[in-house]
Formats: C-alpha cells, sequence, structure tokens
C-alpha cells in the first residue's frame, strides 16, 4: 500500500508538466487556427477595427497613387496601359484619313483623347473616399482574403455610376479645353461625306462616352496595380498598420 502511494505521488508531477505541455500545444494551435477572430486572415492578433482600417489605408494609398500619376500631362499617354487609342468604333474613319494622308490630324486626335482623360481623373479622389468610408466589416474580410484585385473590384463595384456621373461633365469641359472636337469634326465629316460612295456606315462615335468609359478603365487598373503591390510586396507597406494586415494574409 505503502508502494502503491508511492509511486502516485512520484508521478502526479510527471502527469502534471504533460498535461501542461498538452495545453500549450492546444493553446498554439487554437492561435495559429485560420479564421479565429479574422476572417481566415490566419492570426488571432487582428482585431476587425485593424482589417478594416489596414484596407481603408490601402485603398487609400492606391487611389492617391492612382490619381497622382493618371491627373497629370501624359499620365494616360505615356501608359501603355490605359493609353486611349483610336476608338474601336471609328477604326474605318481612321484607316481611311491616314490613306488621306491625315496621319497627323489622326495622331492629334488620339493626344487629345488622352489629355481629356487626364484633365478628368482627378474628379475620382472624394467618389473613392467616400466608398471607402461605407466599407463594412464582412467588406473587410472579403476583401482580405479574397486575393488579388479584391479591394479594386470592391471599389468599383460602389463608385462606377457615380464616377460616370461625375466624369461625363468634367471630360466634356475637358474635351472642350483641349478642342478635341476641332480635330475630330473635320475628320468625321469629311469621312461620313465619303460613305455615300463607299457604302459605310457613318461614324457616330460618342467621344464623351468613350473618355469617360476609357478614363474609369485606367484608373481603376492603376488602383488594383497598387492594391496588388501592397499585396505582395512588404517594401510597399509604408505604415505598421499595412504590414500587420497584410503580412497576415497566407499566400
Amino acid at each position: 500500500m505503502k508502494k502503491n502511494i508511492f509511486r502516485l505521488v512520484f508521478a502526479l508531477p510527471i502527469v502534471f508538466t504533460l498535461s501542461c505541455d498538452v495545453l500549450d500545444d492546444v493553446a498554439g494551435a487554437m492561435l495559429e487556427t485560420p479564421g479565429n477572430n479574422t476572417g481566415d486572415a490566419g492570426t488571432v492578433a487582428l482585431t476587425n477595427q485593424e482589417v478594416i482600417g489596414g484596407l481603408k489605408e490601402a485603398l487609400t494609398i492606391g487611389i492617391k497613387n492612382a490619381v497622382d500619376v493618371t491627373s497629370v500631362t501624359n499620365g494616360f499617354l505615356e501608359n501603355q496601359n490605359i493609353k486611349l487609342t483610336f476608338p474601336q468604333s471609328a477604326q474605318n474613319m481612321k484607316e481611311a484619313a491616314t490613306a488621306w494622308g491625315l496621319e497627323s490630324q489622326v495622331n492629334n486626335i488620339v493626344v487629345h483623347l488622352n489629355r481629356a482623360a487626364e484633365g478628368a481623373a482627378s474628379e475620382a479622389t472624394p467618389i473613392f473616399v467616400n466608398a471607402i468610408k461605407n466599407m463594412t466589416i464582412q467588406d473587410g474580410f472579403q476583401i482580405l482574403n479574397g486575393g488579388e484585385g479584391a479591394a479594386t473590384s470592391f471599389l468599383r463595384k460602389n463608385t462606377e455610376n457615380q464616377l460616370i456621373t461625375a466624369f461625363s461633365p468634367k471630360v466634356q469641359e475637358a474635351i472642350n479645353e483641349v478642342k478635341l472636337t476641332e480635330y475630330w469634326n473635320p475628320v468625321m465629316t469629311k469621312y461620313n461625306q465619303a460613305t455615300v460612295l463607299t457604302g459605310e456606315e457613318k461614324i457616330e462615335t460618342d467621344l464623351n462616352k468613350y473618355v469617360t468609359e476609357k478614363a474609369i478603365d485606367g484608373l481603376f487598373h492603376m488602383v488594383k496595380k497598387e492594391e496588388n503591390k501592397i499585396r505582395k510586396d512588404p517594401a510597399a507597406r509604408v505604415t505598421d498598420l499595412l504590414s500587420k494586415v497584410f503580412g497576415s494574409v497566407k499566400d
């Protein structure tokens, strides 16, 4: 009996030590479990407020950088990824004008299409900022774990109609300011007159609509580029909050 009691007393510290080790392992596993208070972000250290704050910060930086580089002279024209080319709906007109020796006029049209887009780009900032303010916790976790371009997709879904409304008058103002129609109208008129003989359809391209759509496409392209840079490159996470939030996402 005494031997049994001795064995029990001797074994208790060992059992207790093993139990602590097991509990530590379990606790560690719980802390590392994806989704534990993070929406699958990968670490329990993130709070809802940090996730939302980090995403808002990332989008704000992305928007600022995108607008800064597009709303200046040559911001669209010299960026081959977003440059406005001659409207697809008027390609026949472009080919005819080139054949008539009006290539310089065609080139001027392209330059002034891009000038109009550059002049309108700054209108996006307040609309983007308003959409960011209205981001919910649910939006935040979906964006964080949505992969490349998820934040940009959220932004586009929540701002595109407003951007079209805001851009259209600004684009028209820019079209007038850079005198785009003074280059466009003579070529279009000559082409449309020739359709009586060629049988081609007349060109009725809406320049305002074309520039508005392409300017918005270009802006979102640049915002997405900035977003993905923050997701992929730790050096682009210029604040502690960005490092913490995006550093928590597992590839």
